[in-house]
């Protein structure tokens, strides 16, 4: 069943969505993408006469009631947005009787789904190590099925349009569709659009296509740089990722942020670059900081001879030429990840730099891909969200998708 096809009149629909959106120290969103993201979907519901549940995870409070990560600090943006009242569940488990008292047109948001341990379906409190751990796992996972069903008795229908958290086999992105038909479960306009971007990555790639991997760990985008490798003609590898690759030639990083157990790793990306014919782009010299902080005293300085007691918070001159002439003429682009410490102003040229290069390439024809929050954020910071082709809500769900890994939320309504 497609959203487009579902008549939502007289029913009452579950969605999962991703707002786990960004917020100050006041509470205040600072970033609203996801929640504009998800309202074609919503508001379809609505327009159909249905009533609207509505579902997300909010931060890590690891299955823990945490009021810093509570989505009622989110009701009256998500109102302001849908333009209809929202209503509020404290406790998302126990929202059978404002789920049953809700009528046609009405929206009820429900409380952070992970303040439940049974979301993530992980155990709490116990060692992996630990020889009781298989056996929590198991009451854990019967658990998270009955945490699902719980949230599946609200509604007549449920709808997935998380693509944010499609890549985990959580009890409200892949569990849940379990206690629904194929006629009464569904993608969300957003997850169709997620979806088929990728699709249009991968399946029509024009080339060059380049991929721009930041963060700080190479570790934490080892499985997806390796994969990119077998795809692109071009990868710019940038941000904390720069001083492990630094140090595995020998250089010096100072306080830079350096994976030192993966030297070897970062040496065999080059090495499978290199056998792949790839063109791997490093930043030759960076801005570094005498200290983290936005005020901070900065020089510029070669990516591999970085002095003790500074650290490098952003890619510097010669590597933003770098990287704007490795991106300049390519016709798939994918970006995930900055190039330093882009919410600090003093440190987001780098950044900067990508961003518009990316623009310019888009402005001559090519797909741009953004994806991760980071990412997002730039070009958003940037007043670049219009001169790309497509800002994805997700991360690690876009990374796995583009690994070719099949989504458990994408799965779970396909049935595959």
């Amino acid at each position: 069943m497609t959203i487009n096809e579902f008549n939502f009149a007289g029913k009452k629909a579950i969605v999962r969505v991703d707002f786990n959106v960004p917020l100050d120290e006041n509470g205040k969103i600072t970033d609203d993408t996801r929640i504009r993201g998800a309202l074609p979907t919503l508001k379809k519901i609505l327009a159909d006469g249905g009533a609207l549940i509505i579902m997300s995870h909010m931060g890590k409070p690891k299955g823990k009631v945490n009021p810093k990560f509570s989505l009622g600090q989110i009701v009256d943006a998500v109102s302001e947005a849908l333009g209809a009242k929202v209503q509020f569940a404290p406790d998302c488990a126990k929202a059978q009787e404002a789920a049953a008292n809700l009528k046609s047109g009405e929206v009820l948001l429900l409380e952070n789904l992970r303040f439940y341990p049974e979301e993530e379906g992980k155990p709490v409190g116990i060692d992996k190590e630990d020889p009781a751990y298989d056996e929590a796992k198991k009451a854990m996972k019967a658990s998270q099925k009955e945490f699902a069903k719980t949230l599946a008795s609200y509604a007549d229908c449920y709808v997935m349009d998380a693509f944010g958290t499609a890549h985990r086999k959580h009890a409200s992105t892949a569990v849940i569709a379990d206690y629904f038909d194929a006629d009464h479960k569904m993608l969300g306009y957003l997850m169709e659009k997620e979806v088929e971007a990728v699709d249009a990555v991968l399946g029509n790639i024009k080339r060059p296509f380049i991929a721009i991997m930041g963060g700080s760990k190479v570790s934490s985008k080892i499985g997806i740089i390796e994969n990119l490798l077998g795809k692109v003609d071009k990868i710019i590898l940038c941000g904390g990722m720069t001083y492990t690759f630094a140090k595995a030639h020998g250089g010096n990083v100072g306080n830079s942020i350096c994976e030192n157990d993966k030297l070897d790793v970062a040496l065999g990306v080059e090495e499978l670059a290199k056998k792949n014919g790839v063109e791997l782009v490093l930043a030759p010299d960076a801005i570094i900081a005498d200290n983290f902080s936005n005020d901070a005293n900065q020089k510029v300085a070669p990516a591999t001879d970085i002095p003790e007691g500074w650290e490098g918070l952003d890619a510097g001159p010669e590597a933003q030429k770098k990287f704007a002439e490795a991106i300049k003429g390519c016709k798939t682009i994918l970006w995930n990840g900055p190039a330093g410490v882009f919410e600090f102003d003093n440190f987001c040229a780098g950044s900067r730099a990508i961003g518009n290069a990316i623009a310019e390439a888009t402005a001559e024809g090519a797909f741009s891909l953004i994806g991760g929050g980071d990412s997002v954020a730039c070009v958003n910071k940037f007043g670049l969200a219009d001169k790309v082709s497509y800002i994805s809500t997700g991360g690690g769900a876009l990374l796995e998708a583009i690994e070719g890994k099949v989504l458990p939320g994408v799965a779970a309504i396909k049935g595959e």
